[in-house]
């Protein structure tokens, strides 16, 4: 292939006028340095965490510690690592997967989840009986003048 390269790339090309070879000084005189911030690439986005703790990003699932659910969560994705961020910190890290309909759980995540929902079924249920006194409904006939038995009070 590099054989190959090296004799295609010396011959003369109408559309150019010359060899693609006798232009590689110009075309590199002509680019501009590189910035000394790399720009920023990948995807970014913010959004509330569901209260099943998955985000989804093309078509797949991916935990974020439980933690997090009900708050704002950045999620940024690259080619190769998906993460999310609440408040600074890092509430998950995995790997880009590119097939789609796939669940991508850390086991961190499930279990702290497990245990935030036994906590949350261990809560004792609000009283059946009314703590609230009930009121004798006759003391507003008397204070507003009511009587019902045939006159006013």
């Amino acid at each position: 292939m590099t054989d190959w390269l090296a004799v295609v790339n010396t011959r003369n090309r109408r559309a150019l006028g010359c060899a693609p070879t006798d232009r590689i000084e110009a075309d590199r005189a002509a680019m501009l340095g590189l910035p000394p911030v790399a720009p920023a690439t990948g995807w970014c986005s913010s959004l509330r965490l569901p209260r099943d703790h998955y985000i989804r990003l093309d078509g797949n699932d991916y935990s974020v510690h439980p933690a997090a659910v009900g708050r704002r969560v950045l999620v940024r994705a690259d080619l190769d690592r998906v993460q999310a961020f609440c408040d600074g910190q890092t509430v998950a890290q995995h790997d880009r997967v590119w097939a789609t309909h796939q669940t991508i759980s850390d086991p961190v995540h499930v279990e702290t989840a497990k245990m935030l929902r036994g906590r949350r079924i261990q809560i004792p249920p609000p009283p059946l009986e009314s703590e609230v006194p009930v009121r004798d409904l006759s003391s507003y006939d008397i204070a507003f003048g009511v009587d019902l038995d045939g006159g006013a009070a």
